[in-house]
């Protein structure tokens, strides 16, 4: 599902690819129409937007049925940024005013019951978000900021993150290059402007690769069937597979 022309599915769309996951994306505020039935799918990703899950529009509505259809049924599903909130408030938690804006690039802590996902204690994100989501009940948090408590929760087959994972450096400079007028907006202790974000990516891009790689790797596992998944990917059979983690 995506939700905006710049907030493409890039890594994740290479990483379907490369994996034999045929893949078809909906877009909604361009009029594609919400799935009817998660049924249809072997899983369901969620990209970003520049909405807030707490806006009163017709296809937001619809996504939240969706995605609650979806995880009743352990369709596996993916959030990223607006999509982890949507996924959030899903399962009953609250999405809010985070208390500043975090934009860039950013060093979260893993806790320590997702290193075996993550493979590390610590790694590197890209942000982009004025709204939090807390931890659903049953749900563990698995990522933490310094800025933002909560930067990623899994619950069964289902990740949901308050970051962005699946940017490329085309998605990077593009969104930059697009809010120039946002970044004299945006002030705060998070928020890195246009030539820090840029300058840095030589440094940053490849780790954030090699952590996205590892996440849709992980998820991935949880698609039982061939058929599609949304970004409407086609799922090969890789079996079941839980991420094991406990509930906070």
């Amino acid at each position: 599902m995506q939700h905006d022309r710049t907030q493409r599915p890039g890594v994740l769309l290479d990483y379907l690819n490369e994996a034999g996951v045929p893949s078809v994306i909906f877009t909604p505020e361009e009029g594609d129409d919400i799935p009817s039935s998660a049924r249809d799918f072997s899983g369901l990703v969620l990209l970003g937007s520049p909405h807030s899950v707490n806006e009163k529009l017709d296809w937001i509505d619809q996504e939240h049925a969706l995605v609650r259809q979806a995880m009743a049924l352990d369709i596996p599903v993916l959030g990223h940024c607006f999509g982890g909130q949507m996924m959030a408030k899903v399962l009953g938690a609250k999405v809010c005013r985070n208390a500043c804006p975090n934009i860039g690039w950013s060093r979260l802590r893993v806790t320590p019951p997702a290193r075996r996902l993550f493979a590390a204690s610590e790694v590197i994100a890209f942000n982009w978000h004025y709204e939090t989501f807390g931890i659903p009940q049953g749900a563990q948090r698995i990522l933490f900021g310094e800025h933002c408590l909560n930067k990623g929760f899994a619950i069964g087959k289902h990740l949901a993150f308050q970051c962005h994972f699946e940017v490329t450096e085309d998605i990077v400079r593009e969104w930059c290059c697009n809010s120039l007028d946002e970044f004299e907006g945006a002030k705060g202790p998070a928020v890195q402007q246009c030539q820090e974000i840029l300058a840095s990516l030589p440094d940053k891009l490849p780790s954030l690769r090699r952590t996205a790689r590892l996440i849709y790797r992980q998820w991935a596992h949880g698609l039982s069937r061939p058929c599609t998944v949304a970004v409407r990917a086609r799922a090969t059979d890789s079996g079941t597979q839980r991420f094991g983690f406990g509930a906070d």
